[in-house]
């Protein structure tokens, strides 16, 4: 059964644009991953330095043990402390339904 993660990041705001830089190349990188099923940064109207990610996979257990070891997260990995202003907020949901309008 399919897995979706929402994470919410407060960054820094001197490194916004790092920030941004390092998490774009993660998410053009693992749109390739064959369990991979979507992706979506959402940035907040009101506060330019908060963003949620949405992601989806086929596996939670291939994200514990594959996707999170992939060498094209180290930087972003090692660069979270000193991106971010808060620890991350990590929750996990089980998708029930999904609309998209193409």
């Amino acid at each position: 059964m399919s897995v979706t993660y929402l994470i919410e990041f407060d960054v820094m705001p001197t490194e916004r644009e790092r920030f941004l830089r390092l998490l774009n190349g993660v998410l053009d990188a693992m749109r390739h991953e064959a369990m991979f099923v979507y992706a979506a940064l959402h940035a907040d109207p009101e506060n330019d330095t908060r963003f949620l990610l949405h992601e989806t996979w086929q596996s939670h257990e291939d994200v514990l043990t594959v996707q999170l070891a992939r060498p094209y997260r180290e930087e972003w990995h090692a660069a979270l402390p000193d991106l971010l202003a808060a620890e991350r907020k990590i929750s996990i949901w089980q998708p029930l339904r999904s609309d998209l309008s193409v």
